[in-house]
């Protein structure tokens, strides 16, 4: 039985839950995983996992082998990585969570060239607005933005980024011009549905509120970009979203005099786990993106 393949698919299930999403980020039939794990369990002559109708749970003995497990893959790794030389480039699969817009506009026309210097790297890249379970997804790295709702994650500040309220100049001129934060409550907003409608605006250190309304609400940021841009409405985004049309002059950004909160980019690895030399390299190249 080869070991270090043996580790790597019992750290799989126990991170995963279950033989059959294991299999599937190992890319190998769910029978081969049972079987590697049945394997370990009579070499090492311990029971490993509880096998109930709600899944997979570690044993006593089998969380203390996850553990030391998990920590010799992370260092073996490092220390091929240390091998080989920093020059060598990273090797292996790295699979980073992104929001779908921000991924679309800011990592993938520019990923050539961190690919290029790694050519023993593949990158899974999951588009997806929500937040999702890291280790059940086997993600390394997930961009997110905002406030980070588990104030455990382990995380890194890569950006920060400025916030507006955008519309396009073909909306604008059929509803007028906004030119106090107030003024919002006649226009007619596109609502983001993972943010408040309640918007606060700062000038001078004096707060204003707003809350805005729509016909229209989307869950995701693409919703969000179509709508501006067929001239439905205006609404409070990152610049991020619309580095492309605020550059042209497709959108318009409005009350300049008045600042929103800025959002940040977070770097987010999955609690429990050292972060590997690939996540690290990964949230640097991010990082000299966005400066």
């Amino acid at each position: 039985m080869d070991r270090y393949q043996a580790m790597t698919t019992f750290v799989r299930v126990v991170e995963t839950g279950s033989f059959s999403a294991a299999a599937r980020q190992l890319h190998v039939g769910q029978p081969a995983v049972s079987k590697i794990v049945a394997q370990l369990e009579s070499r090492l002559q311990v029971s490993l996992l509880i096998r109930s109708t709600h899944g997979l749970t570690p044993t006593e003995a089998g969380q203390a082998f996850y553990e030391r497990a998990r920590n010799a893959l992370l260092e073996a790794d490092e220390a091929e990585l240390a091998a080989r030389g920093a020059g060598s480039g990273l090797s292996g699969r790295l699979r980073v969570s992104a929001a779908t817009t921000f991924a679309r506009l800011h990592i993938i026309p520019r990923l050539p060239a961190f690919l290029d210097a790694h050519p023993q790297l593949d990158v899974d890249i999951l588009l997806d607005d929500r937040m999702i379970d890291l280790v059940a997804e086997g993600v390394d790295i997930s961009l997110r933005m905002g406030a980070l709702a588990d104030s455990s994650a382990v995380a890194r500040k890569l950006a920060t980024g400025k916030r507006s309220v955008l519309a396009t100049p073909a909306y604008l001129a059929r509803a007028g011009m906004p030119l106090v934060p107030a003024d919002l409550a006649d226009h007619t907003a596109i609502v983001y549905s993972q943010l408040p409608n309640v918007w606060s605006f700062h000038r001078d250190g004096s707060a204003v509120s707003v809350s805005v309304a729509g016909r229209l609400r989307v869950s995701a940021a693409e919703g969000l970009r179509a709508a501006i841009l067929a001239d439905m409405g205006l609404t409070i985004t990152s610049d991020w979203m619309f580095a492309p049309e605020l550059e042209s002059g497709a959108v318009t950004r409005l009350l300049p005099a008045w600042s929103l909160p800025d959002i940040d980019l977070w770097a987010v690895f999955p609690t429990g786990r050292m972060m590997t030399a690939k996540a690290r390299q990964f949230a640097d190249f991010v990082q000299g993106l966005m400066e």
